[in-house]
């Protein structure tokens, strides 16, 4: 009955919907069978720890891993036993404020965003890990809960494609909030936001000291650097305010870009001092060498764990 179900629920979606979503499964395929596919397992695969038991300290047990309170209880050294688990939890906390909807290429941040995620919970799938969604703009949008399967991936895409926020602005700290009242549980989560915020440094230390926490930030070239096009009218989609600027000025065109530099280095760094690792992509460029990037890196920190270890 549950099959017939979604089945049903699947064939009242309209078929332009459909097709679109199709059109991204076969896209990010190649990535995710030859690419992702290896390298999600290898980075994040056994990152999740399940408490097991308490037992007694052997030599050769690490002593970051005793039970104080065990060992004072009990006069003698207990130590801590967790077993990996095989299954993980990847959550998508995705910003669908205004800002989302722009782009001066050849498609909207929001778009870049469901697809790069795309490619994410399939790889995911392709694991057996469940997938979860939280969408998110000056208010708490949607909540997907995590599910296996590809059907379930389907259904998340569909959600970042075509749900339609009621909110303009952009509140991370109320997301970060929900997340930890929702997902209990240790979870990978991707945070994709074109990150045009403040006062989120609190929300987001929280959240990486509970959570595998990377941050996606989604932009578009021009909000980087203006073209010399004349006086022009910049619109803020999340509050409506109008500024009217003399893009022919060289000055001016340099102190926005040197502005925008500057919010980058400070986000970078920002980023850097909680421990939060971040992916960057950009509407004018594929997202396949970022996530690259990403991958190479945290297997590289992988290794050098296990070797410390050893």
């Amino acid at each position: 009955m549950q099959r017939r179900l979604g089945a049903l629920h699947e064939i009242m979606i309209p078929r332009e919907i459909l097709k679109k979503i199709r059109r991204i499964e076969i896209r990010t395929k190649r990535l995710v069978d030859d690419v992702f596919s290896g390298e999600y397992h290898s980075v994040f695969k056994g990152r999740g720890m399940e408490f097991a038991e308490v037992r007694e300290y052997l030599p050769g047990d690490d002593i970051r891993s005793i039970d104080w309170n065990v060992t004072a209880r009990m006069g003698h050294p207990y130590v801590k036993k967790f077993d990996e688990e095989r299954e993980l939890t990847v959550i998508f906390v995705v910003d669908a404020s205004a800002s989302g909807r722009f782009g001066s290429v050849s498609r909207f941040k929001s778009e870049l965003a469901a697809e790069l995620c795309a490619v994410l919970a399939f790889s995911a799938v392709r694991n057996n890990d469940r997938v979860g969604l939280i969408i998110f703009s000056d208010r708490i949008e949607k909540f997907v809960p995590p599910q296996k399967g590809r059907r379930h991936a389907l259904r998340v895409i569909r959600e970042l494609l075509y749900f339609k926020p009621e909110g303009r602005g952009t509140d991370i700290p109320q997301a970060v909030d929900y997340l930890s009242r929702t997902v209990r549980r240790h979870a990978v989560v991707f945070l994709v936001s074109d990150l045009l915020t403040t006062g989120a440094e609190r929300a987001l230390a929280v959240a990486a000291r509970r959570y595998d926490l990377i941050a996606v930030r989604v932009s578009d070239p021009l909000e980087r650097e203006l073209p010399s096009v004349g006086t022009i009218a910049l619109v803020d989609p999340e509050t409506d305010e109008l500024f009217e600027v003399d893009a022919s000025s060289r000055s001016f065109r340099a102190r926005f870009a040197e502005e925008r530099t500057r919010q980058l280095a400070e986000e970078d760094e920002l980023l850097r001092r909680l421990g939060i690792d971040s992916i960057s992509v950009s509407t004018d460029a594929p997202y396949a060498e970022p996530l690259e990037r990403f991958f190479r890196a945290r297997a590289r920190r992988a290794g050098s764990r296990v070797g410390a270890r050893g």
